[in-house]
């Protein structure tokens, strides 16, 4: 073989082998120590979602199983007005009540009335009266535009949506996000296609609430879907995959 091919040959194939890795870390990783739930709905039916693994909360809503682009099974979230549609990972128990999750989603749009619209699309509770939002937002039309927050709701900080500036709800765009749930200072974080998100950080007593600790609860429900809570006359539609839950950061 001419010198030049062979380098040709052995240049493609340590390219292919740099490339494995990176496609492997895009596939969910259910097998890995530490998971406590994982759902990539590859091997649940095409149609109306349904499973063993999880439970469906829906009002003016809809869960669906479709093919994407490339046939990658996802879960399609649609609902009507300020309906809600949600998959629940119940009975969930994690060692010390902190965790880490990780989802893959795009909204085809977000709210954008009336003033101050809220929507919520991942949600936690358990033991205790605080119902934590690690993913949601607001439509905040001093700045015109959909923002994404931590919030809570339910307990004695009240109702709050700690949106930034910083941290645009992207519309029609697949993004991964992460988060971290830390017992320790009650704080919750998050990272977008792995970018670290610190001005979302809220904790103890740092939040948008009343000035009062912010407590978790002890998690007993997750839930992964889209819920609007102001009147509207528009249709939602969310897509999600790759939905896991662990001990320590799962990654993108």
């Amino acid at each position: 073989m001419p010198k030049w091919k062979a380098l040709s040959l052995l240049l493609a194939l340590q390219l292919s082998a740099t490339a494995t890795p990176a496609l492997a870390d895009h596939s969910p990783s259910c097998a890995r120590p530490g998971v406590l739930f994982c759902e990539n709905f590859q091997s649940v039916p095409l149609g109306g979602a349904t499973s063993l693994n999880w439970g469906v909360d829906t009002s003016h809503g809809t869960l669906t199983v479709e093919k994407a682009t490339r046939g990658q099974r996802v879960l399609h979230v649609h609902t009507e007005r300020n309906g809600r549609a949600f998959l629940r990972v119940e009975d969930f128990a994690p060692p010390g009540n902190s965790f880490y999750g990780r989802v893959r989603l795009k909204a085809k749009a977000f709210p954008r009335k009336p003033d101050w619209a809220h929507y919520t699309l991942i949600e936690a509770t358990g033991q205790g009266a605080e119902i934590v939002r690690p993913l949601g937002g607001q439509y905040v039309p001093t700045v015109d535009r959909p923002l994404w927050g931590v919030g809570a709701d339910g307990g004695p900080t009240g109702d709050w949506t700690n949106w930034r500036e910083s941290a645009p709800s992207r519309e029609d765009v697949w993004q991964c996000v992460e988060w971290r749930m830390d017992a320790a200072d009650n704080q919750v974080e998050l990272w977008f296609d792995g970018v670290p998100q610190p001005d979302l950080t809220v904790s103890t007593r740092n939040h948008g609430g009343n000035p009062v600790d912010f407590v978790f609860p002890r998690f007993t429900t997750v839930k992964f879907g889209w819920q609007l809570y102001q009147p509207n006359e528009g249709a939602y539609d969310l897509w999600m995959d790759d939905i896991a839950l662990a001990t320590d950061r799962i990654g993108c």
